[in-house]
Protein backbone atom coordinates (compact mmCIF):
# COMPACT_ATOMS: atom_id res chain seq x y z
CA UNK A 1 0.00 0.00 0.00
CA UNK A 2 1.57 3.41 -1.09
CA UNK A 3 2.31 5.67 2.17
CA UNK A 4 1.23 9.17 1.87
CA UNK A 5 4.62 10.34 2.04
CA UNK A 6 5.82 8.45 -1.05
CA UNK A 7 3.10 10.06 -3.48
CA UNK A 8 4.28 13.05 -5.11
CA UNK A 9 4.16 16.16 -2.70
CA UNK A 10 1.52 19.08 -2.94
CA UNK A 11 -0.70 16.26 -4.67
CA UNK A 12 -4.83 17.82 -4.16
CA UNK A 13 -6.90 14.50 -3.22
CA UNK A 14 -8.62 14.29 -6.61
CA UNK A 15 -4.85 14.51 -7.98
CA UNK A 16 -4.11 11.51 -5.45
CA UNK A 17 -6.84 9.39 -6.33
CA UNK A 18 -5.86 9.67 -10.17
CA UNK A 19 -2.57 8.56 -9.12
CA UNK A 20 -3.64 5.83 -6.82
CA UNK A 21 -5.76 4.63 -9.94
CA UNK A 22 -3.15 4.55 -12.35
CA UNK A 23 -0.53 2.83 -10.45
CA UNK A 24 -2.85 -0.07 -10.19
CA UNK A 25 -3.75 0.36 -14.00
CA UNK A 26 -7.33 0.96 -13.78
CA UNK A 27 -9.16 2.58 -16.18
CA UNK A 28 -11.45 5.81 -15.07
CA UNK A 29 -14.29 3.80 -16.27
CA UNK A 30 -13.88 0.89 -13.90
CA UNK A 31 -12.71 2.42 -10.56
CA UNK A 32 -16.01 4.79 -11.39
CA UNK A 33 -17.87 1.68 -11.85
CA UNK A 34 -16.62 0.25 -8.31
CA UNK A 35 -17.87 3.20 -6.55
CA UNK A 36 -21.24 3.14 -8.14
CA UNK A 37 -20.64 6.11 -10.03
CA UNK A 38 -20.19 6.95 -13.77
CA UNK A 39 -16.95 8.38 -15.12
CA UNK A 40 -17.71 12.25 -15.19
CA UNK A 41 -18.41 12.09 -11.58
CA UNK A 42 -14.38 10.32 -11.30
CA UNK A 43 -13.21 13.13 -13.99
CA UNK A 44 -14.64 15.85 -12.01
CA UNK A 45 -13.19 14.67 -8.97
CA UNK A 46 -9.85 13.71 -10.43
CA UNK A 47 -10.07 17.14 -11.62
CA UNK A 48 -11.11 18.90 -8.79
CA UNK A 49 -13.79 20.31 -10.02
CA UNK A 50 -15.81 18.44 -7.34
CA UNK A 51 -15.61 18.22 -4.23
CA UNK A 52 -15.23 14.80 -2.46
CA UNK A 53 -17.46 15.37 0.60
CA UNK A 54 -18.85 12.10 1.24
CA UNK A 55 -17.11 9.53 3.90
CA UNK A 56 -19.11 7.02 2.10
CA UNK A 57 -17.70 7.35 -1.20
CA UNK A 58 -14.30 8.24 0.12
CA UNK A 59 -14.49 4.91 1.64
CA UNK A 60 -16.13 2.94 -1.34
CA UNK A 61 -12.75 4.46 -3.68
CA UNK A 62 -10.55 3.39 -0.72
CA UNK A 63 -11.92 -0.67 -0.96
CA UNK A 64 -11.74 -0.19 -4.57
CA UNK A 65 -8.18 1.04 -5.06
CA UNK A 66 -7.21 -1.39 -2.02
CA UNK A 67 -6.11 1.70 0.79
CA UNK A 68 -6.33 0.64 4.30
CA UNK A 69 -5.75 4.35 5.59
CA UNK A 70 -8.10 7.14 4.01
CA UNK A 71 -4.75 9.63 4.98
CA UNK A 72 -3.26 7.74 2.01
CA UNK A 73 -6.09 9.53 -0.20
CA UNK A 74 -7.16 12.85 1.57
CA UNK A 75 -3.33 13.70 2.43
CA UNK A 76 -4.48 14.37 6.22
CA UNK A 77 -0.96 13.63 8.59
CA UNK A 78 0.04 10.32 9.46
CA UNK A 79 -0.04 11.04 12.64
CA UNK A 80 -3.83 10.12 12.44
CA UNK A 81 -4.98 6.64 11.01
CA UNK A 82 -8.78 6.72 9.42
CA UNK A 83 -8.98 2.54 8.92
CA UNK A 84 -10.69 1.20 6.08
CA UNK A 85 -13.05 -1.63 6.33
CA UNK A 86 -11.68 -3.70 4.23
CA UNK A 87 -11.75 -7.09 5.59
CA UNK A 88 -14.84 -9.10 7.38
CA UNK A 89 -13.14 -8.91 10.92
CA UNK A 90 -13.47 -5.54 12.14
CA UNK A 91 -15.74 -6.23 15.11
CA UNK A 92 -15.00 -9.12 17.84
CA UNK A 93 -18.54 -10.25 16.86
CA UNK A 94 -18.02 -10.50 13.10
CA UNK A 95 -16.60 -14.28 12.76
CA UNK A 96 -19.37 -15.50 14.22
CA UNK A 97 -21.90 -13.63 12.62
CA UNK A 98 -20.24 -14.32 9.64
CA UNK A 99 -20.50 -18.22 10.27
CA UNK A 100 -24.37 -18.31 11.09
CA UNK A 101 -25.06 -15.86 7.79
CA UNK A 102 -22.73 -17.23 5.39
CA UNK A 103 -22.26 -20.86 6.38
CA UNK A 104 -26.00 -21.62 6.66
CA UNK A 105 -26.82 -25.41 5.32
CA UNK A 106 -28.28 -26.02 2.47
CA UNK A 107 -30.42 -29.75 4.08
CA UNK A 108 -32.27 -29.89 7.80
CA UNK A 109 -30.17 -31.26 9.69
CA UNK A 110 -31.20 -34.17 11.89
CA UNK A 111 -30.16 -32.75 15.38
CA UNK A 112 -33.07 -29.55 14.71
CA UNK A 113 -35.45 -29.21 17.23
CA UNK A 114 -38.79 -28.14 16.97
CA UNK A 115 -38.81 -23.70 17.84
CA UNK A 116 -41.67 -22.01 19.57
CA UNK A 117 -42.12 -19.51 16.98
CA UNK A 118 -43.67 -17.17 20.02
CA UNK A 119 -40.59 -17.61 22.05
CA UNK A 120 -38.46 -17.00 19.36
CA UNK A 121 -40.69 -13.85 18.34
CA UNK A 122 -40.03 -12.83 21.97
CA UNK A 123 -36.42 -13.30 22.14
CA UNK A 124 -36.01 -10.94 18.83
CA UNK A 125 -38.03 -8.78 20.19
CA UNK A 126 -35.64 -8.40 23.62
CA UNK A 127 -32.64 -8.16 21.52
CA UNK A 128 -34.05 -4.92 19.87
CA UNK A 129 -34.63 -3.67 23.19
CA UNK A 130 -31.28 -4.66 24.66
CA UNK A 131 -29.60 -2.89 20.83
CA UNK A 132 -31.35 0.37 22.17
CA UNK A 133 -30.88 0.19 25.83
CA UNK A 134 -27.01 -1.11 25.78
CA UNK A 135 -24.39 1.50 25.61
CA UNK A 136 -22.31 -1.37 23.91
CA UNK A 137 -24.87 -2.01 21.37
CA UNK A 138 -22.62 -4.13 19.14
CA UNK A 139 -21.10 -6.06 21.44
CA UNK A 140 -24.34 -7.39 23.61
CA UNK A 141 -26.17 -7.91 20.68
CA UNK A 142 -23.27 -9.14 18.10
CA UNK A 143 -22.84 -12.36 21.08
CA UNK A 144 -26.63 -13.19 20.59
CA UNK A 145 -26.99 -13.12 17.04
CA UNK A 146 -25.20 -16.16 15.84
CA UNK A 147 -27.81 -18.71 17.57
CA UNK A 148 -30.93 -16.86 17.40
CA UNK A 149 -30.11 -16.43 13.08
CA UNK A 150 -30.02 -20.44 13.68
CA UNK A 151 -32.81 -20.44 15.38
CA UNK A 152 -34.98 -18.31 12.92
CA UNK A 153 -33.55 -19.91 10.04
CA UNK A 154 -34.84 -23.74 11.77
CA UNK A 155 -38.23 -22.36 12.37
CA UNK A 156 -38.73 -21.27 8.95
CA UNK A 157 -37.78 -24.05 7.53
CA UNK A 158 -39.56 -26.74 9.76
CA UNK A 159 -42.98 -24.95 10.47
CA UNK A 160 -45.55 -25.00 7.75
CA UNK A 161 -49.03 -22.46 7.08
CA UNK A 162 -49.65 -19.95 9.41
CA UNK A 163 -47.10 -20.86 11.93
CA UNK A 164 -44.20 -20.57 9.21
CA UNK A 165 -45.20 -17.28 8.35
CA UNK A 166 -44.93 -16.20 11.89
CA UNK A 167 -41.83 -17.69 11.64
CA UNK A 168 -40.65 -16.20 8.34
CA UNK A 169 -41.39 -12.46 10.42
CA UNK A 170 -39.28 -13.61 13.01
CA UNK A 171 -36.59 -14.47 10.81
CA UNK A 172 -36.83 -11.19 9.05
CA UNK A 173 -36.71 -9.36 12.08
CA UNK A 174 -33.48 -11.04 12.92
CA UNK A 175 -31.55 -10.31 9.75
CA UNK A 176 -32.72 -6.70 10.29
CA UNK A 177 -31.18 -6.59 13.77
CA UNK A 178 -27.89 -8.10 12.26
CA UNK A 179 -28.10 -5.72 9.46
CA UNK A 180 -27.85 -2.74 12.46
CA UNK A 181 -25.58 -4.85 14.57
CA UNK A 182 -22.98 -5.19 11.60
CA UNK A 183 -23.28 -1.66 10.01
CA UNK A 184 -20.19 -0.04 9.09
CA UNK A 185 -17.96 -2.92 10.33
CA UNK A 186 -19.50 -5.95 7.76
CA UNK A 187 -18.37 -6.22 4.96
CA UNK A 188 -20.15 -5.82 1.13
CA UNK A 189 -20.77 -9.03 0.51
CA UNK A 190 -22.45 -10.07 4.29
CA UNK A 191 -24.25 -6.25 4.26
CA UNK A 192 -25.58 -7.26 0.90
CA UNK A 193 -26.89 -10.93 1.92
CA UNK A 194 -28.46 -9.81 5.07
CA UNK A 195 -30.54 -7.44 3.68
CA UNK A 196 -31.95 -9.60 0.95
CA UNK A 197 -32.73 -11.93 3.49
CA UNK A 198 -34.63 -9.81 5.33
CA UNK A 199 -36.75 -8.49 2.60
CA UNK A 200 -37.18 -12.24 0.94
CA UNK A 201 -38.48 -13.44 4.24
CA UNK A 202 -41.02 -10.28 4.58
CA UNK A 203 -42.24 -10.92 0.87
CA UNK A 204 -42.68 -15.11 1.35
CA UNK A 205 -44.61 -14.00 4.78
CA UNK A 206 -46.74 -11.55 2.71
CA UNK A 207 -46.74 -8.87 5.70
CA UNK A 208 -46.91 -5.85 4.19
CA UNK A 209 -45.47 -4.05 7.86
CA UNK A 210 -42.47 -6.84 7.78
CA UNK A 211 -41.72 -5.98 3.87
CA UNK A 212 -41.88 -2.22 4.60
CA UNK A 213 -39.27 -2.89 7.54
CA UNK A 214 -37.35 -4.83 5.68
CA UNK A 215 -37.27 -2.53 2.83
CA UNK A 216 -36.52 0.29 5.47
CA UNK A 217 -33.41 -1.65 6.23
CA UNK A 218 -32.47 -2.01 2.27
CA UNK A 219 -32.38 1.82 2.20
CA UNK A 220 -30.17 1.69 4.72
CA UNK A 221 -27.70 -0.75 3.00
CA UNK A 222 -28.15 1.51 -0.27
CA UNK A 223 -27.57 4.56 0.94
CA UNK A 224 -24.35 3.72 2.84
CA UNK A 225 -23.24 2.30 -0.02
CA UNK A 226 -23.85 5.15 -2.14
CA UNK A 227 -26.97 4.45 -4.06
CA UNK A 228 -29.33 7.18 -3.11
CA UNK A 229 -31.54 6.98 -5.91
CA UNK A 230 -32.19 3.31 -5.20
CA UNK A 231 -32.63 3.45 -1.82
CA UNK A 232 -35.45 6.21 -2.28
CA UNK A 233 -37.09 3.98 -4.87
CA UNK A 234 -37.24 1.29 -2.78
CA UNK A 235 -38.69 3.15 0.90
CA UNK A 236 -41.43 4.71 -1.83
CA UNK A 237 -42.03 1.34 -3.08
CA UNK A 238 -42.68 0.24 0.55
CA UNK A 239 -44.84 3.43 1.37
CA UNK A 240 -46.80 2.74 -1.29
CA UNK A 241 -47.25 -0.19 -0.51
CA UNK A 242 -47.94 0.26 3.46
CA UNK A 243 -50.46 3.54 2.72
CA UNK A 244 -53.56 2.34 1.76
CA UNK A 245 -53.65 -0.14 5.13
CA UNK A 246 -53.00 3.09 7.09
CA UNK A 247 -56.39 4.11 8.27
CA UNK A 248 -57.15 0.97 9.65
CA UNK A 249 -53.81 -0.42 10.68
CA UNK A 250 -51.92 -1.37 14.06
CA UNK A 251 -50.00 1.88 15.37
CA UNK A 252 -46.83 -0.12 14.05
CA UNK A 253 -47.52 0.27 10.31
CA UNK A 254 -47.74 3.18 10.85
CA UNK A 255 -44.92 3.86 12.58
CA UNK A 256 -43.08 2.21 10.01
CA UNK A 257 -44.73 4.33 7.30
CA UNK A 258 -42.61 6.99 9.31
CA UNK A 259 -39.83 5.90 9.82
CA UNK A 260 -39.63 5.47 6.18
CA UNK A 261 -40.53 9.16 5.56
CA UNK A 262 -37.27 10.08 7.69
CA UNK A 263 -35.03 7.29 6.05
CA UNK A 264 -36.00 9.09 2.85
CA UNK A 265 -35.61 12.61 4.61
CA UNK A 266 -32.12 11.85 5.29
CA UNK A 267 -31.52 10.00 1.74
CA UNK A 268 -32.34 13.29 0.24
CA UNK A 269 -30.43 15.35 2.51
CA UNK A 270 -27.24 13.29 1.96
CA UNK A 271 -28.06 14.17 -2.21
CA UNK A 272 -28.09 17.80 -1.19
CA UNK A 273 -32.04 17.69 -2.32
CA UNK A 274 -33.23 20.39 0.41
CA UNK A 275 -36.93 20.36 -0.50
CA UNK A 276 -36.98 17.07 -1.39
CA UNK A 277 -35.82 16.47 1.78
CA UNK A 278 -37.96 18.41 4.02
CA UNK A 279 -40.74 17.30 2.36
CA UNK A 280 -40.28 14.13 3.49
CA UNK A 281 -39.30 15.11 6.86
CA UNK A 282 -42.41 17.19 7.33
CA UNK A 283 -44.42 13.37 6.27
CA UNK A 284 -42.41 11.97 8.73
CA UNK A 285 -44.15 14.90 11.25
CA UNK A 286 -47.38 14.35 10.29
CA UNK A 287 -47.21 10.61 11.06
CA UNK A 288 -46.10 11.18 14.16
CA UNK A 289 -48.79 13.69 14.61
CA UNK A 290 -51.13 11.33 14.32
CA UNK A 291 -49.51 8.85 17.04
CA UNK A 292 -49.97 8.92 21.01
CA UNK A 293 -47.38 11.61 22.21
CA UNK A 294 -45.38 8.64 23.93
CA UNK A 295 -45.21 6.34 20.88
CA UNK A 296 -42.25 5.02 20.15
CA UNK A 297 -41.51 2.30 16.80
CA UNK A 298 -40.03 -1.09 18.46
CA UNK A 299 -37.22 -1.64 16.65
CA UNK A 300 -37.04 2.09 14.41
CA UNK A 301 -38.10 4.13 17.52
CA UNK A 302 -40.09 6.05 15.24
CA UNK A 303 -42.06 8.83 17.08
CA UNK A 304 -41.90 12.16 17.85
CA UNK A 305 -38.38 12.14 19.81
CA UNK A 306 -37.40 10.42 16.34
CA UNK A 307 -38.32 12.93 14.24
CA UNK A 308 -36.95 15.81 15.94
CA UNK A 309 -34.02 14.17 16.45
CA UNK A 310 -34.01 13.78 12.34
CA UNK A 311 -34.59 17.19 11.75
CA UNK A 312 -31.19 17.96 13.19
CA UNK A 313 -29.36 14.80 10.94
CA UNK A 314 -31.36 16.43 7.78
CA UNK A 315 -30.21 19.98 8.23
CA UNK A 316 -26.28 19.03 9.20
CA UNK A 317 -26.59 16.98 5.81
CA UNK A 318 -27.76 19.99 4.07
CA UNK A 319 -24.83 21.98 6.07
CA UNK A 320 -27.31 24.09 7.62
CA UNK A 321 -25.33 24.17 10.67
CA UNK A 322 -27.68 27.16 12.06
CA UNK A 323 -30.91 26.06 11.71
CA UNK A 324 -29.32 21.86 12.95
CA UNK A 325 -27.89 23.85 16.18
CA UNK A 326 -30.95 25.57 16.72
CA UNK A 327 -33.40 23.06 16.05
CA UNK A 328 -30.85 20.61 18.89
CA UNK A 329 -31.46 23.20 21.33
CA UNK A 330 -35.28 22.65 21.00
CA UNK A 331 -34.65 18.95 22.08
CA UNK A 332 -34.28 16.77 25.45
CA UNK A 333 -32.21 14.24 24.44
CA UNK A 334 -32.98 12.05 27.41
CA UNK A 335 -36.77 11.51 25.89
CA UNK A 336 -35.07 9.01 23.14
CA UNK A 337 -35.25 5.62 24.73
CA UNK A 338 -32.67 4.48 22.15
CA UNK A 339 -28.99 5.27 23.70
CA UNK A 340 -27.54 4.69 20.33
CA UNK A 341 -29.64 7.38 18.35
CA UNK A 342 -29.22 10.06 21.63
CA UNK A 343 -25.14 9.31 21.02
CA UNK A 344 -25.56 9.72 17.62
CA UNK A 345 -28.07 13.14 18.33
CA UNK A 346 -24.72 14.71 20.31
CA UNK A 347 -22.69 13.49 16.89
CA UNK A 348 -24.77 15.14 14.55
CA UNK A 349 -24.61 18.62 16.96
CA UNK A 350 -20.42 18.26 17.01
CA UNK A 351 -21.25 18.11 13.12
CA UNK A 352 -23.00 21.50 13.39
CA UNK A 353 -20.45 22.92 15.48
CA UNK A 354 -17.27 21.84 12.98
CA UNK A 355 -19.39 23.32 10.06
CA UNK A 356 -19.16 26.42 12.12
CA UNK A 357 -15.33 25.86 12.36
CA UNK A 358 -16.06 26.16 16.49
CA UNK A 359 -14.01 22.88 17.48
CA UNK A 360 -14.07 24.27 21.00
CA UNK A 361 -17.86 23.12 20.76
CA UNK A 362 -17.01 20.34 18.91
CA UNK A 363 -14.58 18.24 21.08
CA UNK A 364 -16.92 19.23 23.84
CA UNK A 365 -20.03 17.60 22.81
CA UNK A 366 -18.08 14.76 21.01
CA UNK A 367 -17.36 14.35 25.05
CA UNK A 368 -21.24 13.78 25.09
CA UNK A 369 -21.47 11.25 22.97
CA UNK A 370 -18.46 9.36 23.96
CA UNK A 371 -20.05 9.21 27.53
CA UNK A 372 -23.78 8.12 25.96
CA UNK A 373 -21.75 5.04 23.64
CA UNK A 374 -18.48 5.11 23.47
CA UNK A 375 -19.63 2.27 21.08
CA UNK A 376 -21.76 4.01 19.17
CA UNK A 377 -19.04 6.60 18.30
CA UNK A 378 -16.46 4.44 17.26
CA UNK A 379 -18.21 2.46 14.88
CA UNK A 380 -20.18 5.22 13.02
CA UNK A 381 -17.92 6.87 10.14
CA UNK A 382 -19.33 10.02 10.32
CA UNK A 383 -18.30 10.13 14.38
CA UNK A 384 -15.35 8.81 13.53
CA UNK A 385 -14.34 11.37 10.63
CA UNK A 386 -15.62 14.63 13.13
CA UNK A 387 -12.44 12.68 16.12
CA UNK A 388 -10.07 12.88 13.37
CA UNK A 389 -10.50 16.28 12.71
CA UNK A 390 -10.40 17.36 16.17
CA UNK A 391 -7.31 15.10 16.84
CA UNK A 392 -5.41 17.38 13.73
CA UNK A 393 -6.78 20.83 14.36
CA UNK A 394 -8.24 21.38 17.86
CA UNK A 395 -7.43 24.30 19.71
CA UNK A 396 -3.87 24.04 21.22
CA UNK A 397 -5.33 24.24 24.79
CA UNK A 398 -7.54 21.34 24.26
CA UNK A 399 -5.12 18.64 21.96
CA UNK A 400 -4.54 16.30 25.26
CA UNK A 401 -8.68 16.45 25.51
CA UNK A 402 -8.70 15.72 21.30
CA UNK A 403 -5.73 13.40 21.54
CA UNK A 404 -8.19 11.31 24.72
CA UNK A 405 -11.27 11.39 22.49
CA UNK A 406 -9.19 10.19 19.71
CA UNK A 407 -7.50 7.58 21.40
CA UNK A 408 -11.07 6.08 22.59
CA UNK A 409 -12.73 6.43 19.33
CA UNK A 410 -10.00 4.53 17.72
CA UNK A 411 -8.64 6.78 14.96
CA UNK A 412 -5.06 7.88 16.38
CA UNK A 413 -1.93 6.06 14.73
CA UNK A 414 -0.15 3.62 17.11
Amino acid sequence: MPHPDKLPAGLSTGERIRFLRESRGMSRAVLAGLCGRGIDWLKKIETGERALRSHTLLLRLAVALQVSDLAVITGDSSEVTQPVPLGRLSHPAMPGIWSAVMGRSLTLESTSRSIDVAILQGQVDQTWKLWHASQRQRTEVGALLPDLIRQAESAARTTEGAERRRALVALSDVYRLVGQATAYVAPAELAWVVADRALTAAQTADDPAAIAAAAWNMGNILRETAYPEEALRVVAEAADLIRPHLDEAPEDWRGIYGALQLHAAVTAARDGREGEAWRYWDAGDQVAKSLPAAYVHPSTVFGRANVDFHGVSVATDLRKSGQALSRADDINPDVMPSVERRSRLWVEVARGHLQRGDRTAALHVMGVACKVSNETVAYTPSARAVAADLWRKAPRAFRDEAARLAEAVGVTGP
